[in-house]
């Protein structure tokens, strides 16, 4: 048993921003499923979106936020992302992160999809995921131990609804258990639910299922974001294509090299995210292939190293100019549903990063808003712990509720990927959502909701959160009978405003409720 003040699960971006702003006085624990740095932080190409030359301004961030989320985001969470998102690129400056620099020294700032200025900072041209990973990495002070090749498979509760610590499996099988008065979730988003995904293998949902298993509420999960341009050969999708590379001028085509995007939306290729992942499914629907071309732009393999490296993995010749391309999950929206402090709706549990639901995002999020969000509410939620007079170890007895399966039958991931991009994926409708959840359903540990988890493999656990994560979205996705966002429907293709103003909230004690309200913010 280990004991310690904060506990902190999961290892990106939003994790160590947290554990290095926590006070040196606090004995703080990482525990991470695999790695350090594998995961969908270090593979971040973009950058971080930041209202920084004198024409731009936090607001104009602001409204271009709340548009690509289609108004479903917490307005008053939003601007406080907007606003602080300068200091935050100013704070890492100073931490030694070295962005990229124009030719008078000052910050080269990009432009991506629903952006109205350019406002993206970067680093490494298309590497700021690993350069801020890197600097964060390297400024991780003493009070901070990372233990890697720790599963966490549980989050532990009272009796009085309090969160006291986590149970992990080591990588040979190893039970653990952790004790904190404070448990922060950081594990990132759901893409490997997905056959076609940007997502590192680590992004399985851990965290939305733990959360949901303790108690606690989650939102939005519905709210996809399949990022447009995936590079793809041979019917597999190989990596990511950033926008910043349609931001530098490359457009989608078709195999006959007619321009997609044209009479779709006034920013055209840089339409918000869903729309063009929407307008490039639906060309593929109809048998057509689809490129980026990039043959106006200049010195591509100087803008964007790690693209070029990739292309050239997978033998793409990039002497043509066209990179064939379809859209894969991405982003989750949704995820543990928080204030604007990263606090749950269970006393002792965090969340923060990807597997949160703040509300900054709404229905999709606005390119190069991810890492922010990380950086944002880590700090935040740092600032709050460091506030707390005296971090509390009250005696905790367990709720003591397991169930011992009689036989564990589960699917290949394979199968569960394939099914989720196809009935859940980029279009639904009703009959393939009710469809895919009856098949979810048929597995007998999807209905558990107390598990042994000591008489499961950790590749059983991982599959079985990855199928509990499913039925969230799919429940979420079947229940809203509109299209906004991340969340398109053929049976109702528009956007309604009675939906407009109701959030979808799960939570294990009853499978679910719509509220009209915001996300709350506690005080």
């Amino acid at each position: 048993m280990n004991n310690s003040d904060v506990i902190i699960v999961g290892s990106g971006v939003a994790a160590l921003q947290l554990a290095r702003k926590l006070s040196r006085d606090l004995n703080v624990i990482i525990l991470t499923k695999s790695f350090m740095n594998h995961g969908n932080s270090v593979l971040a190409q973009g950058g971080i979106a930041a209202a920084w030359k004198d024409r731009d301004h936090p607001i104009f961030h602001f409204i271009d936020t709340m548009e690509a989320g289609r108004k479903m985001n917490h307005s008053t969470a939003t601007f406080q992302l907007t606003q602080e998102a300068p200091q935050t690129i100013l704070d890492l400056m100073k931490s030694g992160c070295e962005f990229d620099l124009d030719a008078d020294g000052n910050l080269a700032l990009g432009i991506e999809g629903a952006h109205s200025q350019h406002r993206i900072v970067h680093g490494g041209g298309d590497q700021t995921g690993k350069i801020v990973m890197d600097c964060l990495s390297k400024s991780l002070p003493p009070n901070v131990k990372v233990l890697e090749y720790q599963f966490v498979c549980k989050i532990l509760t009272s009796e009085n609804g309090c969160c006291f610590g986590v149970e992990s499996r080591s990588g040979d099988g190893e039970m653990n258990r952790f004790l904190a008065p404070h448990i922060i979730l950081s594990t990132g988003g759901c893409g490997n639910l997905y056959s076609h995904t940007s997502n590192a293998d680590t992004a399985t949902g851990d965290g939305i299922t733990l959360a949901y298993y303790a108690g606690a509420e989650v939102a939005d999960m519905e709210f996809i974001q399949f990022h447009p341009t995936l590079a793809y050969i041979n019917q597999e999708c190989k990596g990511l294509i950033s926008e910043a590379v349609r931001g530098e001028g490359s457009a989608l085509v078709d195999e006959l090299e007619k321009p997609i995007m044209e009479g779709v939306h006034p920013f055209k290729d840089l339409a918000p995210r869903h729309i063009v992942a929407q307008t490039i499914f639906h060309h593929r629907q109809k048998g057509h292939e689809i490129y980026l071309n990039i043959r106006g732009i200049e010195n591509f393999s100087g803008k964007f190293p790690s693209i070029t490296k990739m292309c050239e993995w997978n033998r793409i010749d990039l002497t043509q100019g066209m990179i064939p391309v379809t859209p894969g999950c991405h982003f989750s929206m949704g995820g543990v549903k928080t204030d604007s402090l990263g606090r749950t709706t269970l006393k002792g549990l965090y969340a923060i990063g990807e597997v949160a639901c703040t509300g900054v995002h709404g229905a999709n999020r606005l390119a190069s808003n991810s890492l922010l969000e990380g950086l944002v509410f880590g700090r935040r939620l740092a600032e709050h712990l460091n506030s707390q007079s005296g971090l509390p170890r009250p005696p905790f007895k367990e709720i003591m509720k397991k169930t011992s399966p009689s036989a564990v039958c589960l699917p290949p991931v394979e199968e569960l990927q394939k099914r989720m991009m196809t009935n859940v994926g980029i279009a639904r409708k009703k009959s393939a959502l009710e469809k895919h959840l009856q098949w979810l359903e048929s597995y007998n540990l999807i209905r558990c909701n107390h598990l042994d988890f000591t008489l499961l493999t950790n590749e059983q656990i991982k599959v079985l959160f990855m199928m509990k994560t499913a039925w969230l979205i799919t429940k979420s996705a079947l229940e809203r009978e509109e299209s906004r966002g991340g969340h398109y429907r053929e049976d109702f293709p528009e956007e309604l405003p009675l939906w407009q103003s109701k959030q979808i909230i799960q939570k294990k004690t009853y499978e679910m409720r719509k509220t009209n309200e915001p996300v709350e913010t506690q005080t």
